[in-house]
């Protein structure tokens, strides 16, 4: 499978999934004018990956800045897809990166933490710049 590679804009996040390594990462700000389209195949080609994996340890790291609403459920799915990998038998660890400083993002790792337990879920305070 080829690895996924899209490059920031200022309203989206650098994509970078290294199938081949076994690390995905998505960096920057999410607040593209329509998430469903931006996130749509990336979701696809990350689910035909995870199906075709027995066992892995796949390490995500997410440092997301800023995401909207819309983001926010896409990013809910990814993770989703994520954990069900994990309940399936993979090791799923989840890099969670945030602003010391920016509650909402960190309330946000942690209600994903919650959801999906079968993830391990490292959370990353990043220092403000």
């Amino acid at each position: 499978m080829d690895n996924l590679y899209i490059p920031p804009t200022p309203s989206s996040p650098e994509v970078d999934f290294k199938f081949d390594e076994n690390t995905l990462s998505l960096r920057g700000e999410s607040y593209p004018e329509n998430a469903a389209a931006f996130f749509g195949d990336i979701l696809r080609q990350l689910e035909a990956y995870l199906g075709a994996c027995d066992g892995r340890k796949i390490t995500v790291s997410i440092a997301l800045a800023y995401f909207n609403s819309s983001s926010t459920k896409m990013l809910f799915n990814l993770v989703g897809l994520l954990s069900d990998a994990a309940e399936a038998g993979n090791e799923v660890v989840l890099n969670w990166f945030h602003d010391e400083e920016d509650d909402t993002i960190f309330e946000f790792g942690q209600e994903l933490k919650d959801d999906f337990t079968a993830i391990q879920f490292v959370n990353h305070a990043v220092k403000s710049a």
